[in-house]
């Protein structure tokens, strides 16, 4: 490819791109969409203006083995063994119920061989983890019942890819010698070993070495260099380059430098994997769905229809799920998955299937894949809004009579419980995120912090608030804590709000509510910030304060000035820019002669009393 030729083919893929994946992100059905649209278009049964797809996709399937590198990189053994039970508890039998159910349907139905129905039921058996993961972000139903056990399943389905791409040169190995391949076989434990036990003690070193450089593109280089080696040394085995990619990944898991691997890998991991999916739907072939419509749309439905009748009962009886959600959780994985296209292309190359078989299934998981989005829609239509988060019972309070109760145990609830707790002082604290409450106790057998919604008054009732003395107000949410701080002031005007705001308008919302002085989150932190700043500009330490605290004081009575007009802008604007000026005269005193004279002969006066 000459390097007019390049150029060319990269402006071409660069505005196909930049046109088709928003048209589909706009419309909700997802980027991996648009990468198959545009490379439909400018394939070569379309308009034609790319012809070298072998070329293409020899560059792309690169993308995969970095996506198989960040996968790795996830999966850390205390995260799996957190989520044990759904991961090999759901994902497990989902991947071989489906595994089975097709492969065998492949073999008694289609009449394939053994091996062809082992490896085409395997593929189908995965859904797509780019589209399941990114309609369930856009909807922001990760954290709902059915979106975790999906987020397990989609993990197992990554893990069983691995094993699913090792199996396919070995199945054709032991076919064209008509037995199993036992060098072949050895060979390939030998090499996985040797990467195992290698990078075990070698990359750690590596990457000490690297960082001591304090360079980012060297940090790079050797992140690639890493990616690419051991794909390559896989190669050489026999095996495909993603299990190389994987186990990499999987080996620095655990590592100081996993975050900064992954920041590194990660615009090359999109760029190279939305060519790839636009190198599949550039070999997708079309007139087949022309040509035999029946064919493919029995096969369209017959994979959705197969995969959801499947996992339904999964999520039901396994997962626990209730109807509906169980439902969301069908519709959501029944499609075909990404790590499809790379095993039948795979098993194309090894003569496992014919070609006229892996371009019926890739079109057939290609729209399997366009349908999943709409058809999420649709349910989500049917079955009224979104999926609900899972449902806990609020915690029995049973404790001491409490001298504080703080409502919300996040970053500055902590704060306050850790010094509280220090200085013997009983409180209580309440939270209504399962996830904060699950995250704290994993830390510690911690017995006064409780779940629950702190705005309902039977909850405040339980947790004893008519013998508190004070009521810290610390969730981060500025809605939530003025409803609380409704409910405690109505109920409870005996206790002392001590409530933490967001900015100036949740401030003066706070204040309505007969909070006295609310606490900015970000105030104290970015006057210190500014007294150092200062300081680092050659003034004194005690010119630094007395300059922050004059501001400090000047910004809290600007603050009260305000709550008197807060909800006229024409007044708010101008009395900030008469404090701004007010501020700036007295800066400008205190930088006067007579102001240092003054400070001067104040500082060698002692003070009465002393």
């Amino acid at each position: 490819m000459d390097g007019h030729h390049f150029l060319q083919t990269a402006l071409v893929f660069l505005l196909a791109t930049v046109i088709a994946v928003p048209l589909t992100k706009r419309f909700r059905l997802g980027s991996v969409l648009g990468y198959l649209v545009a490379g439909v278009v400018i394939g070569p049964q379309e308009l034609g203006l790319v012809s070298d797809t072998g070329g293409v996709a020899t560059i792309s399937e690169f993308g995969v083995v970095l996506m198989l590198f960040v996968i790795g990189l996830e999966l850390s053994p205390q995260r799996l063994w957190v989520m044990r039970r759904a991961v090999f508890g759901t994902g497990l039998l989902q991947v071989l119920a489906s595994s089975l159910a097709i492969g065998a349907l492949a073999y008694f139905l289609f009449g394939l061989t053994g091996k062809a129905a082992t490896i085409i039921g395997g593929s189908l058996a995965l859904s797509s983890t780019a589209f399941g993961l990114q309609i369930l972000a856009e909807r922001k139903e990760v954290g709902s019942a059915y979106g975790r056990q999906a987020f397990a399943i989609l993990l197992f389905q990554d893990l069983a890819a691995i094993p699913l791409i090792a199996m396919v040169p070995l199945l054709a190995s032991s076919s064209a010698k008509h037995g199993v391949d036992l060098m072949g076989t050895l060979r390939t434990v030998g090499m996985i070993l040797a990467v195992v036990v290698g990078g075990r003690y070698l990359l750690r070193p590596v990457f000490r070495f690297v960082a001591k450089a304090d360079a980012v593109e060297v940090s790079t280089a050797t992140a690639l260099l890493v990616v690419m080696g051991t794909a390559w040394l896989m190669e050489l085995a026999g095996v495909s380059s993603t299990l190389g990619a994987f186990l990499a990944g999987v080996l620095l898991a655990d590592s100081e430098y996993r975050h900064d691997l992954e920041s590194h890998i990660e615009p090359f991991k999109g760029l190279l994997l939305g060519l790839f999916f636009i190198s599949v739907g550039m070999s997708m072939d079309l007139s087949l769905l022309l040509r035999q419509p029946l064919n493919v749309l029995a096969l369209v439905g017959g994979l959705l229809l197969l995969k959801g009748l499947l996992l339904w009962p999964l999520g039901r009886i396994v997962g626990q799920l209730e109807r509906a959600e169980a439902l969301r959780l069908a519709v959501l994985l029944a499609c075909g998955g990404e790590f499809a296209f790379v095993v039948l292309k795979l098993a194309t190359e090894q003569r496992l299937i014919s070609g006229r078989q892996q371009n019926l299934l890739v079109l057939a998981i290609s729209l399997s894949m366009a349908l999943t989005p709409l058809l999420v829609a649709l349910l989500a239509k049917l079955l009224g809004g979104k999926a609900k988060k899972p449902a806990r019972a609020y915690d029995t309070i049973d404790t001491h009579v409490p001298r504080v109760i703080i409502a919300g145990y996040g970053r500055m609830g902590q704060i306050v419980a850790r010094i509280l707790r220090a200085q013997g002082i009983p409180f209580v604290a309440l939270d209504h995120s399962v996830e904060q409450l699950d995250l704290v106790q994993r830390f510690g057998n911690v017995t006064d912090i409780f779940y629950g919604d702190p705005a309902r008054p039977e909850l405040l009732r339980a947790a004893q608030a008519d013998k508190a003395e004070v009521f810290v107000l610390a969730s981060d949410d500025p809605e939530s804590s003025l409803r609380v701080a409704r409910v405690v002031h109505r109920q409870y005007p005996h206790l002392k709000i001590v409530a933490r705001a967001r900015n100036r308008q949740h401030v003066w919302r706070l204040m309505d509510l007969g909070v006295e002085e609310p606490v900015r989150e970000t105030l104290y932190s970015s006057l210190k910030m500014s007294r150092k700043t200062l300081e680092a500009l050659g003034l004194s330490p005690e010119q630094a304060a007395d300059q922050v605290e004059r501001f400090r004081r000047q910004d809290a009575e600007l603050i009260k000035a305000q709550y008197l007009v807060y909800d006229d802008e024409t007044k708010l604007v101008q009395t900030t820019r008469e404090a701004l000026s007010d501020l700036e005269k007295l800066f400008e005193a205190d930088a006067s002669p007579q102001a240092e004279r003054v400070r001067e002969r104040d500082a060698g006066t002692p003070l009465t009393g002393e």
